[in-house]
This record gives C-alpha cells, sequence and structure tokens, in this order.
C-alpha cells in the first residue's frame, strides 16, 4: 500500500521509514496469527542505484551510501520492532550482498554477472549500507547475490560472509542466498566441478540457508565424500533456529506471545491507510514550478483536462514486490475531487507506440482551464531482470507531451510516474510547460498525494535520491563498469552526484517548495582534534599522506559535532523543509567531489523558524577511503555544505 521505496526515500524522513517498518511488520503478524504468512520478509532492499538504467533501481533508497544506511537501519528497526531483549516481530533481511546492481543489459545478466570491484568502491559506497544495516539496525538476515564479486561468487565467498558480515560486523542471525544462488555458480558460472562441492563451497563461506533446492539435495553427499562436516552444519543451524527462537517460534500459542493480539482488524486500518498517504505526500518532487505556475486555484477552475497513459494507473503505483493494496485512488480520482475533469489516456500504454490517440488530447487540452500531463514508466519497461536500455520517455510520449502543451489554453502541468531517472530536458526547456513533478511510484494513495500537491493542500518537501541524467550520459558508461570515480584517461565519467562533475537533468538533493527557506548556523565547531592511538600509529598514518587511519584514532562520542541550524520560512506558507549537510574533503588526492553526511526533515511555519540540531562524527562523516579500501580522515580544512550555508572545520591530530 506504500509508495515504492525510491519514493519514500525521497521523503529524506527517517522516522516515516521506522514507522512503514511498523506498519508492515504489524500487518505481517496479524497475518501470521491468522495463518496466512510467516514471519521472515526479505526487504529491505539497499543496493546502491550506481545506474540509471537498473530495473530495480526502484526498490533501493537510492544512489547516495549515507541515505541507503539511515534508510535501511530505519526501516528494519520498524520492521523487527523494539520489544525488550533479543525478541523479533518479524526477521527482516538485507539484499542482496554485494556490488548487486545489474539485471539484464546487452546481453549481460545478473546469474553470468562479474562485477569487478576495487576496494575502495566496496568500502565506500556498495558495503556501506549492508554495515548499517547489521551495526546500526541489527538485522536478522543478510542475503547474498547472484553475481560473482572479483570473480567469486558472492555466496561461496568466505571473505565476504564469513569474514565480513559474520566476524567484523557480528551479525546476530543467518545468511541466505538469493533464490536458486548456489546452483546459479554450479550451473551457470560453473564455478565448481560438481554439485556437491558447490553446497560445500557454500557452506563453508558461511551460508547457513538455501533459498531453494540446492543445497537439501547435495549437502548430504557432500558430508559422505568428505567436503565438509556435520559440524559445519550445526553451526548454521544453530544460527537459523536461533532466529527462529527469537521470533517466538518455541513458544507456544501464538496468541498468548507477543503481537499474539493482532489479528484481521490489525490490516488496513484507517491509521495504516493514512500512513501511506502521509508517505506519498513526503514523496513527491517538485523539479520545476516556472512562474509558481503551482499551487493551483480550484476555484479559479472549470475544468482541468487529465491526459496521460498513466492517469489512471492503480497497480502501476505500488511498483513491484507489493501485496494486495486496501484500496486506490488514482491521479485522475485524486484531481476530481478537486475540480471537474475530462480525460483522455492519449497512449495505450506506457509504450505509447502509436499517435492515433493525440488528437483527443490536443482537443482536451484546448478546452481545458489547465492540463495534467501523468507520463512516465511501468513495470514493462523497468523491472526485476528488465534493466532499461534508454532514459527517455517510451514511444511517443515527448511527442504526446509537446502536441498537447502547444495545443494548451492554460498552465501545463507534468507528472512523470517512474521508478529510475528520466531525461525530460525537452519539457524543462519547453517554455509552454508550467511546472513538473515527480511523483515516483506513490502508492495505493498516490492519486491523493498528487492532488493535494497540485491544489496546495500539502507543501510539496520532497528531494531526489538519484542523480537524472542526460540520455548522452549513457554512451560514455557501459553498466557492466562498476567504477564509481571517473577516470580521465578513458573518457570513463564516474557516476552519481558524488563523482560525476558532467551535466545533469536534476541532481541528486533537488526539490523545490511552494516556499523559500533559509538557512543561518547558531552553533557550528569551527575546528576539531582527532586523539590518535600512538605516535607510531601518527607517523606512518599522517605524515606520509595527511590522512589518519580510522583505526588509530580514538573515535570515541567526543568526535560527534553537533550543528545547530536555523531554519527560517520565508514563503506565505506552512512547508516541511529537508536539510541535507554535505562535506568536501580538503584538496589533495580524494576523488569525491562531494559526500551527503547528515539530513534532517523538519516542519516550518511561515514566516517562522525552526532550530535544527544535526550531529556529524569526524571518524564516519569526514573520513573517506584510499585505493587500497583503507579508511582515513584527512587533515586540514574541510567544508560542510549546510543547506546554502558554507562552512569550515580544520581537523587536526593530537597524541
Amino acid at each position: 500500500m506504500f509508495p515504492q521505496v525510491i519514493s519514500t526515500a525521497a521523503s529524506f524522513n527517517q522516522s516515516l521509514w521506522q514507522e512503514i517498518g511498523r506498519v508492515v511488520s504489524d500487518e505481517a503478524r496479524a497475518m501470521y496469527n491468522g495463518g496466512q504468512a510467516g514471519l521472515t520478509y526479505w526487504s529491505p532492499n539497499v543496493n546502491i542505484f550506481r545506474d540509471p538504467r537498473w530495473g530495480r533501481g526502484q526498490e533501493t533508497p537510492g544512489e547516495d551510501p549515507t541515505l541507503a544506511a539511515k534508510y535501511a537501519a530505519s526501516y528494519v528497526k520498524g520492521l523487527q520492532g523494539d520489544s525488550a531483549g533479543n525478541h523479533l516481530k518479524v526477521a527482516a533481511c538485507c539484499k542482496h550482498y554485494t556490488a548487486y546492481d545489474l539485471d539484464n543489459w546487452n546481453g549481460v545478466d545478473r546469474f553470468h554477472f562479474n562485477a569487478k570491484v576495487s576496494k575502495q568502491d566496496l568500502e565506500d559506497t556498495y558495503d556501506v549500507p549492508f554495515k548499517a544495516c547489521v551495526l546500526e539496525g541489527q538485522v536478522a538476515s543478510v542475503m547474498c547475490s547472484y553475481n560473482q564479486v572479483n570473480g567469486k561468487p558472492t555466496c561461496a565467498d568466505p571473505d565476504l560472509l564469513r569474514n565480513t558480515i559474520r566476524g567484523q560486523w557480528r551479525l546476530n542471525g543467518y545468511i541466505v542466498s538469493d533464490c536458486d544462488s548456489v546452483g546459479v555458480f554450479f550451473d551457470n558460472q560453473h564455478y565448481t566441478k560438481t554439485p556437491e562441492e558447490a553446497a560445500a563451497e557454500a557452506i563453508k563461506a558461511g551460508l547457513d540457508l538455501d533459498c531453494g533446492p540446492f543445497l537439501a539435495i547435495h549437502t548430504d553427499s557432500a558430508i559422505r565424500k568428505g567436503l565438509i562436516s556435520e559440524n559445519d552444519l550445526n553451526l548454521a543451524l544453530a544460527n537459523l533456529i536461533s532466529v527462529q527462537m527469537r521470533l517466538g517460534m518455541f513458544d507456544g500459542e501464538p496468541s498468548t506471545q507477543p503481537y499474539g493480539n493482532l489479528g484481521p482488524r490489525d490490516v488496513c486500518t484507517s491509521a495504516h491507510q493514512q500512513l501511506a498517504l502521509e508517505a506519498a505526500r513526503e514523496s513527491i518532487v517538485l523539479l520545476q514550478n516556472k512562474g509558481n505556475s503551482l499551487p493551483l486555484s480550484p476555484s479559479r477552475l472549470r475544468t482541468i483536462g487529465v491526459v496521460g497513459p498513466n492517469a489512471d494507473a492503480t497497480v502501476t503505483m505500488i511498483g513491484n514486490y507489493a501485496g494486495v493494496a486496501c484500496g486506490y485512488t488514482t491521479p485522475l480520482q485524486g484531481i476530481a475531487r478537486y475540480v471537474k475533469t475530462a480525460h483522455q489516456v492519449g497512449c495505450r500504454g506506457v509504450a505509447c507506440r502509436g499517435n492515433e490517440l493525440f488528437g483527443a488530447a490536443e482537443t482536451i487540452a484546448r478546452q481545458a482551464d489547465a492540463i495534467v500531463l501523468v507520463m512516465g514508466l511501468d513495470q514493462t519497461v523497468e523491472a526485476e531482470t528488465r534493466d532499461r536500455v534508454g532514459l527517455l520517455l517510451p514511444g511517443l510520449q515527448q511527442e504526446l507531451v509537446t502536441r498537447v502543451a502547444r495545443a494548451a489554453k492554460g498552465p501545463v502541468i507534468l507528472l512523470i510516474m517512474s521508478g529510475g531517472p528520466v531525461d525530460i530536458s525537452f519539457a524543462k526547456n519547453d517554455p509552454k510547460i508550467s511546472a513538473i513533478l515527480w511523483v515516483g511510484y506513490p502508492g495505493q494513495a498516490g492519486g491523493t498525494a498528487i492532488a493535494d500537491v497540485i491544489f496546495g493542500t500539502t507543501n510539496p518537501g520532497g528531494r531526489l535520491p538519484m542523480t537524472w541524467y542526460p540520455q548522452g550520459y549513457l554512451a560514455k558508461v557501459p553498466m557492466t563498469n562498476m567504477d564509481m570515480r571517473p577516470n580521465p584517461t578513458t573518457g570513463y565519467p564516474g557516476r552519481t552526484y558524488r563523482f560525476y562533475k558532467g551535466p545533469v537533468v536534476f541532481p541528486f538533493g533537488h526539490g523545490l517548495s511552494y516556499s523559500r527557506f533559509s538557512h543561518s548556523l547558531a552553533l557550528a565547531p569551527k575546528q576539531v582534534s582527532v586523539p590518535i592511538m600512538s605516535l607510531q600509529a601518527l607517523t606512518n598514518s599522517t605524515l606520509s599522506s595527511k590522512a589518519v587511519k580510522v583505526s588509530h584514532a580514538n573515535c570515541d562520542d567526543s568526535l560527534e559535532m553537533e550543528f545547530h541550524v536555523d531554519v527560517k520560512n520565508e514563503g506565505s506558507m506552512d512547508g516541511t523543509h529537508t536539510l541535507l549537510i554535505f562535506s568536501q574533503p580538503p584538496h589533495g588526492k580524494w576523488s569525491q567531489i562531494k559526500q551527503l553526511v547528515g539530513f534532517h526533515k523538519t516542519h516550518v511555519l511561515a514566516g517562522s523558524k525552526q532550530r535544527v540540531k544535526v550531529g556529524v562524527h569526524v571518524c564516519k562523516h569526514l573520513s573517506v577511503v584510499d585505493q587500497f579500501g583503507v579508511r582515513r580522515i584527512p587533515t586540514g580544512e574541510h567544508e560542510l555544505h549546510i543547506g546554502d550555508v558554507k562552512h569550515s572545520i580544520s581537523v587536526q591530530t593530537t597524541h
């Protein structure tokens, strides 16, 4: 019922993510108590949305590791509950570990793909959300992915599973394969000669559970051949059974246990549906608003034309991996609650292969006082096993938009419904198009939320969780290239706002409001000293590279810096504002342009101000990763971008 993950990520609201998790697990427990569901939920997907073509990018929190990490921890906490002790409400699962973000592109599919990833990119990008899932979210399971990483299947790599997830991060739970992954690395990748060797490699690497029949079929034979021992199996079983125990599966009648009172009356409650509406409202991003065209005034409109293949969308609004919605409000229905509507699809589906319906849409545009075009994508264009080949609107959608806009006598509002970014440069530069909104896949209440934003009942406050690139960007970046950083020698431009300096349609973090917000610093440290463990550490780490290894620093709470920022609403409408804080490391060999280090969402009344407190930890947020995958704290001047204010912090060392 809720918006797709990429949409809720646009809210930049950690408490919302946790509350969504709580509601999902309430309904999960209710279904379990009624014998209709289990307690294992393979969610969230926290892979980095590295490439804009990825069909499953919609399932993720976006391209930024800090945003994805905070989403992961918040959602998992909500999903698993906050019961005293070690009890679990449901068992969440962070997937797909690791560097999985290609499904089927240009003849390369996820079952055969070897992701060649540097230690640097693994540490500062791909692994960040998973680390937060385990350490901060205390997730009950992690799922390994189909692909190989540097020549090894992730589900057979002891360095990834046993050493990192279980060893360094101390997972309290189990590791599960993506469905049939063990069979995939035997049958498709030919990683081992026999199925017994494949079973043994997976179990010895640290895999506890196989989603699929492969281990059930071949493990007994692997034991008889001496490839693994019964003790190896006992360790895996202990990890699985301990989670079942934490779920209360051995505690008797469910109705007498925690959450035993949840039942059918707790599914699709009015409160849950209201949260779905609030999530949709917070997720909508106002990309452009020429001459303050929005919000529209219903009292000044006799008729509004609603055109486009997604104008009356229902199931499209919930994306993939969704249950049965409690009920839908389509964009057309939502708008009709405010003003009389006239409707034409314009295209038969988002593929929009013909223009035979364009004339009827143009007629509406000439007659209506305003036009809302609801265009974009759906699961036929972007989905699991379906990566896009381009970033433009499918088929003849662009022509439909241009023709309707040219015919319109009133303001033209363009809505893009999609999971991934779309190159709509043509619309951005079209003087006839008044405003553009990205509505993502807004969930069952999407139509209500869209109308509330268009007519000013809601002041939009969403921000883009991913960069919107121009179509030309794709020619420079094969989807198989996993490098985040640019390579000037080859002309490779790099990926995401952290490393890519080229032109964009809309940048990461972009999002307008019907109000104008300003920022001023009320409290901000100007320098911080990082204590070093020993003189030897100081000599080896700092004098040679002007950066201290995080492992050599005393990274305690004293290195948590607090910033107090006054956010003023200088407009005439109450609004919710997302304060974004970015960091730029000192000039030198550190290649990232900037990095999101914190964010905070606050509601500010018109003409008033709110003081926001945001914590930034030196070791976690001001560190960078070197080419060897070692996290370091550069000494010198770090520049923070706190909303529209720049502030420098001098980082020095003491011993």
